[in-house]
């Protein structure tokens, strides 16, 4: 691929040194973020040190257009409306060039929206609905992170291998864990006809009864369980499914709970066997990882999580982006990011002109236990390219757009 580089391979010697916020005006070039930092910051306080990072680098090794890159973030408190004015505020007060970010599905949706309003390029960074892309897509807006669909059909061939007949779906009552759900039970259909659904607990993001949701579960009697709960719900799920020795003999395919944000709080209560999407940096040999975590190692003398990925993964994308349009016109960069491809620290990945997503994969494994924490052992790949819809059925899913 050509012209990818990886920044973090360039200037080690430059890690010390400060983003810039402090040069004229006309020389610097504004990315402008919102998210979700009050709500979620499991994942969003490493996302925020990956976006650091990546901004420290590229100023070291010039910037971009000849300008200093400047990060200006503002927080979405999880709701739609303090999102669009959040974004609004950005464009017409701080004079944002672009726009990045969005973690909650509803949240992404609606500033999709308003970059359509608006025509203003936006890199949606960690939202995982499919609508981003799909059904609401438009051409204002590109998606880095894995998708939902992507990550549920890496898990699907898993879950039939189990060859369970009855399953229990659980999961967060937005439109992540709708959409997640959905997309697993069609496709677990195509894979095992016979498949019956016999549960299903839906809960209030942040607000789920474990107790209570374990008890219907155990009353429905399932073979196998789809789990799409995390953060604070996933804990009390597996703390409430343990005391009851729910977990004990039933297989549990499980989205995002392989990741460090949602895996490392339960330590010792860990459920071993669990099949996860997730990240475990600690063993990836890639040489582009292990740059990447050496240079975040360096700065922040911490571990990365997967939010650290993305973060720096979205600031990259939009450096290339750049860099390729040679401008950050709105219309250059659509331009320039249908068919991008750049170098991640999961390796290379490319903006698809024909949905906006990009083909960055994720790792999928099943849970153990180490030393009294969680990790993930017989873990793989799954390059995003390999889980993608047939050009057919997206052209079915999003509106034609220029």
């Amino acid at each position: 691929m050509k012209g990818m580089k990886f920044y973090s391979s360039l200037l080690g010697l430059a890690l010390g040194a400060a983003v810039s916020t402090s040069a004229v005006a006309q020389d610097v070039l504004k990315i402008g973020e919102l998210n979700s930092y009050k709500t979620q910051p499991a994942f969003l306080g490493p996302y925020k040190n990956g976006m650091e990072l990546a901004v420290e680098q590229i100023n070291a090794a010039g910037g971009l257009l000849g300008k200093k890159v400047e990060l200006i973030i503002r927080d979405d408190n999880s709701n739609t409306g303090d999102a669009v004015r959040a974004a609004e505020e950005l464009i017409s007060r701080d004079k944002v060039d672009v726009l990045t970010g969005t973690f909650l599905s509803h949240i992404g949706l609606a500033v999709t929206d308003f970059a359509k309003q608006k025509k203003r390029f936006f890199l949606a960074s960690e939202p995982l609905t499919d609508k981003i892309v799909w059904a609401d897509g438009n051409r204002y807006t590109f998606r880095l992170r894995t998708s939902t669909y992507m990550q549920v059909a890496m898990l699907v061939p898993e879950a039939a291998k189990l060859n369970k007949k009855r399953w229990a779906v659980v999961y967060p009552n937005y439109e992540y864990g709708q959409s997640a759900v959905a997309t697993f039970k069609a496709l677990l259909k195509e894979a095992q006809p016979d498949v019956e659904f016999v549960a299903e607990q839906a809960s209030p993001l942040g607000k789920v009864d474990a107790g209570s949701v374990i008890q219907a579960l155990s009353d429905a009697k399932p073979d196998a369980v789809f789990n799409v709960l995390f953060a604070a719900d996933l804990a009390k799920l597996v703390r409430a499914g343990s005391q009851r020795n729910f977990f004990d003999n039933i297989p549990v395919v499980s989205l995002l709970t392989g990741e460090p944000e949602y895996l490392d709080p339960l330590g010792n209560e860990t459920p071993e066997g669990w099949i996860v999407t997730g990240y475990p940096w600690y063993a990836i040999n890639t040489p582009e990882h292990k740059a990447f975590l050496e240079a975040y190692q360096a700065k922040f003398n911490d571990y990365p999580r997967l939010g650290t990925v993305i973060g720096y993964s979205a600031i990259i994308s939009l450096a290339e982006g750049i860099k390729k349009a040679g401008s950050t016109d709105t219309e250059a960069l659509i331009k320039a990011f249908r068919g991008l491809e750049l170098m991640s620290p999961f390796g290379p990945i490319t903006y698809r002109p024909q949905d906006h997503q990009s083909t960055m994969g994720i790792y999928v494994g099943k849970l153990a236990k180490k030393d009294g924490k969680g990790i993930m052992g017989e873990f793989v790949y799954v390059d995003g390219k390999d889980v993608q819809p047939t050009d057919e059925q997206v052209k079915q899913w999003r509106k034609a757009e220029d």
